[in-house]
């Protein structure tokens, strides 16, 4: 009986021990985290749950309507940037384009069109001189040749990138050098670089050869993770035995997927001896994913967010642009709801004609607002069209509470401040309450809920306090914070140092 009582003991503490390394803490320092994945998240309970945000519709930014723009302008990027005299400017590239649907074809060639702002909102294509087209180089082209269908530019922010190459860009090209539609054969991604971001040239290539590439190739420094990431489109087909089919010819009939590769000096990539699929930890199952507009999360670098376009062929073909979240940059959270859905607001139903481009900004002039833009139009009149849309800073997921309030509770934490400041909004008569709990879920003493002065209004940066105190020992253990929601919207928190006052 004794040594029955023993073993129970002891499986019991293993038990304990097990549940002890399954929560084990959550390293997140002084980072500021959104819930656009389940990284930090427990449980959320009561009436509240994550939602999806949807960007808020603006004005058309741009119209391609000159000659050597058209009717399928796509693979918009657009990216902030300083001009030669320190003063902010942001920059645009698109494909100039056209389709003529009765006879079935181009009607002229394929080239890479610059546009640029100072506010974000307003848009000018300045004539650059440097292309000729239709006997003039009255026109904002930067590149003709070679790459034109897809090319895709960044701005390098490596502290190590040579000055002759702070712009680089990748494109789908032949094995050859020679432009994708010209021959016929193995297609491969080409690099390309430049000082300024308008005068263009060909810089190495073949880099990359496993994958299908006719679509926007992204690739961008991570500065958090100290190297260069790139993603690109690949078929992949799983055939009913097992064998899994990943790339070419073979993999048609396989979902549109993608692939992913790293590289120290964006002249070595991974993606040439290791290429990687994306996985996702969500249960939508496999889509097609056309595009994929993966980069650094503002504010929160350690997150990369992606707005890749799903593709619905039994839908004739629409597709709709969702968001999708990762640490890790190869293991994703997919969410389901649309971020701009059909009618939002026209002419966004037909194929292609409604993709988010490749680029997110801060408006100028807030400090709580991000312009993102998305393509309408497409294929169905004379031009294309790019509208403006706008997000609230950190606003891509909400915990929204109801009317009858609920709670998020997170995974132990390890914090390196004792304030701490959220993003929220809380509607008349709501409010946002915080508690913070020891690992086991005691509220430490007092910092219950009840203590919480509770936060009411509209604030991007505010920091929460307790009796009005402000500060607490949050970093000197593992800690849960109890999030409480009525009524309110709560979009993203972080844990700094130093002392508060109201």
């Amino acid at each position: 009986m004794l040594l029955n009582r023993i073993l129970q003991v002891c499986l019991v503490l293993g038990c304990v021990n097990g549940l002890a390394t399954a929560a084990e803490p959550v390293n997140i320092g002084s980072q500021r985290e959104l819930f656009v994945d389940d990284h930090v998240v427990d449980k959320v309970e009561g009436d509240a749950r994550l939602d999806l945000q949807q960007p808020v519709p603006r004005d058309v930014a741009l119209v391609t309507s000159k000659p050597w723009e058209g009717n399928t302008c796509a693979y918009y990027t657009v990216f902030a940037d300083t001009d030669d005299f320190g003063k902010a400017i942001f920059r645009m590239y698109y494909r100039g384009s056209n389709y003529n649907a009765k006879r079935r074809d181009q009607t002229h060639r394929q080239v890479v069109c610059y546009a640029e702002s100072r506010d974000a909102i307003h848009w000018s294509k300045p004539n650059l001189g440097l292309v000729e087209f239709g006997g003039s180089r009255e026109n904002n082209i930067v590149w003709d040749g070679a790459g034109s269908h897809c090319f895709t530019p960044f701005k390098d922010t490596s502290p190590n990138c040579r000055p002759d190459a702070r712009y680089k860009a990748l494109s789908q090209v032949h094995r050859s050098g020679k432009p994708h539609h010209a021959v016929q054969g193995e297609m491969t991604v080409f690099a390309y670089k430049s000082p300024d971001g308008i005068r263009w040239t060909i810089s190495d290539g073949p880099l990359i050869t496993k994958g299908d590439f006719d679509s926007q190739n992204a690739a961008f420094w991570d500065p958090y993770a100290g190297l260069y990431r790139e993603y690109h489109r690949v078929r992949v087909l799983r055939k009913p035995g097992g064998e899994v089919v990943v790339g070419g010819r073979p993999a048609y009939g396989g979902f549109r997927s993608i692939m992913t590769g790293t590289s120290k000096n964006f002249l070595n990539w991974t993606s040439w001896t290791e290429p990687q699929v994306l996985e996702y930890t969500d249960d939508l199952g496999e889509q097609h994913l056309y595009t994929n507009a993966v980069m650094s999360c503002p504010r929160a670098p350690q997150i990369l967010i992606g707005f890749p376009t799903r593709l619905l062929p039994e839908q004739g073909s629409r597709v709709e642009p969702i968001l999708m979240a990762s640490r890790d940059g190869r293991k994703f959270k997919r969410w389901d709801k649309p971020v701009v859905p059909e009618d939002a607001p026209a002419d966004r139903k037909g194929n292609r004609s409604n993709y988010l481009a490749w680029g997110l900004v801060a408006t100028p002039g807030s400090d709580r607002e991000y312009s993102v833009y998305a393509s309408e139009s497409y294929l169905s009149g004379t031009d294309t069209r790019l509208r403006r849309f706008t997000y609230r800073v950190d606003g891509f997921v909400a915990l929204r509470g109801g009317k009858r309030g609920g709670q998020l509770i997170t995974r132990p934490l390890k914090v390196a401040g004792g304030r701490l400041e959220i993003n929220y909004l809380a509607r008349p008569g709501g409010h946002v309450r915080v508690e913070i709990q020891h690992a086991d879920g005691r509220p430490l003493a007092n910092f219950s809920a009840d203590d919480c002065d509770p936060l009411v209004g509209d604030e991007i940066a505010r920091f929460v306090t307790w009796n009005t105190d402000g500060n607490g020992p949050f970093s000197t253990r593992p800690i849960r914070v109890r999030f409480e929601v009525k009524d309110a919207d709560l979009y993203s928190f972080r844990f700094v140092s130093g002392r508060s006052s109201r």
